[in-house]
């Protein structure tokens, strides 16, 4: 006789696997479980008895997918408190990727009377500071969408270029007040990121594609809203812990990594030279300058101004 408890958490098992990504074939799922396609087909009729819409298709593409169904399955949600979820994960979601995260697995089996709940209610949902960037939830929720289910994507951006952009989408990340999404552009064979808000006419595609090697998404993110889109970037060796400057910069105007226990660098990008050195002179610690060579010029001439004003006011004084 099968043990129950093994059976339980090995449902429990299927059910993760089965909102993690839009389609498994039997043999994904008997691989990933240990267990035969037969087990398989088993345990996907518990989880639609407890009343998880489980859907099964053949051929090519084919497979076990869970798709929305006609009431609650058993979350420990009614109908009224998840409406009350769903509205406060949106209304958060721009305070990091956990919220958006559990949105999408919510997504997966809202049903669709819901929805059109889901949707009014997160319009009349306001940040009384305006700390975050105005975003449309169905735009958010249809990219977080595609990146889940690996299916391509295409919207207009503004560039100096074409603005239709064909991408395959990998990651969304969340930076400050701001959504970012890294995807690659198959049309500039390259990775590229995008700022949610930006986009215009936002439509996912039928089209499948298989994941490529990825670079990290928040690091590469980072990198590239603190430093790669401006004109000039600067590294620099700060005399302080990675944590402290850390603390004293925004994560959307530098990286800082770490250089042994009491140094680090920085990494930020400006329209301007001087700007990018008086930024790293307030944080009050010694630096050295590492690129680019022309930045060093600037802080002699900055130097010179310096002890100029100190000397003017050192006549006045006399």
């Amino acid at each position: 006789m099968e043990d129950e408890r093994g059976t339980t958490e090995r449902v429990l098992t299927l059910l993760g696997l089965l909102q993690q990504r839009a389609v498994w074939t039997g043999p994904e799922l008997g691989e990933r479980l240990g267990v035969t396609p037969r087990t398989i087909r088993r345990d996907v009729e518990r989880l639609r008895a407890l009343g998880y819409p489980v859907q099964a298709s053949n051929g090519v593409g084919g497979g076990y997918q869970l798709g929305p169904g006609h009431d609650m399955p058993p979350l420990l949600l009614d109908d009224e408190e998840a409406i009350a979820t769903a509205v406060s994960l949106l209304a958060g979601a721009g305070s990091g990727e956990a919220a958006l995260r559990a949105l999408t697995k919510l997504d997966r089996v809202l049903p669709t009377r819901l929805r059109h709940e889901v949707s009014a209610l997160s319009g009349s949902v306001v940040a009384f500071d305006g700390s975050r960037a105005p975003i449309d939830p169905d735009v958010l929720m249809t990219l977080a969408r595609a990146c889940r289910d690996e299916v391509e994507l295409g919207f207009e951006y503004p560039s100096s270029g074409s603005t239709v952009r064909r991408v395959e989408p990998y990651r969304l990340v969340a930076s400050g007040r701001r959504w970012y999404l890294l995807a690659y552009d198959l049309d500039r064979d390259d990775w590229r990121t995008f700022r949610v808000d930006r986009m215009t006419g936002v439509s996912a595609r039928s089209w499948r594609f298989r994941p490529r090697a990825a670079p990290d998404a928040a690091a590469y993110v980072q990198e590239n809203i603190a430093s790669r889109v401006y004109r000039h970037q600067a590294r620099f060796l700060v005399h302080a812990p990675a944590p402290v400057v850390r603390s004293q910069i925004p994560a959307s105007a530098a990286v800082v990594r770490e250089r042994g226990r009491s140094r680090c660098e920085v990494l930020s990008g400006a329209g301007d030279l001087d700007f990018l050195l008086m930024h790293v002179v307030v944080l009050g610690h010694a630096f050295e300058v590492i690129e680019p060579v022309e930045l060093g010029e600037r802080c002699r001439v900055l130097a010179d101004r310096l002890l100029g004003a100190a000397g003017h006011l050192s006549h006045l004084a006399d």
